[in-house]
């Protein structure tokens, strides 16, 4: 069973991890030349998200923002267990668990910046009493 309710939800936490990356102005400042736009498809529930790096945006929803240039394919659990530090990127996508498209070189070379978050975001699903995201 997803851990997530519905895309409101994906948005709030999985949107809201991406929202503290781009206030954090040193952060943003080593993604803006990365030139990534990265749209994130989840799936169980569906929810897209799409993140312009070099422009500090965010994008909910399907067909929002510009096109990206790099693309990955996930369930939302998968999401959520990555910023946990629970899935390691490069072996997911091995493994068939994310899909991805485009250059993924490209996003690999700034995926180091993510581990930065990774407090953050546990912090914030302790805040907000969510036991069942933090035992995913």
């Amino acid at each position: 069973m997803a851990a997530f309710t519905g895309e409101a939800e994906v948005y709030e936490y999985l949107g809201g991890v991406f929202r503290m990356g781009m206030e954090d102005t040193a952060l943003v400042e080593k993604l803006k030349p990365s030139g990534v736009v990265l749209r994130i498809t989840y799936t169980d529930p569906d929810a897209v998200l799409t993140v312009d790096m070099p422009n500090s945006q965010i994008f909910e929803g399907a067909g929002n923002g510009p096109d990206p240039n790099v693309e990955l394919f996930m369930t939302a659990d998968t999401g959520n267990r990555f910023w946990l530090g629970k899935v390691v990127l490069p072996v997911a996508l091995a493994k068939g668990q994310v899909r991805a498209k485009g250059p993924v070189a490209k996003l690999l070379k700034v995926l180091p910046l993510a581990k930065g978050l990774f407090g953050p975001y546990k912090a914030s699903l302790e805040e907000k009493g969510r036991t069942d995201l933090l035992a995913a």
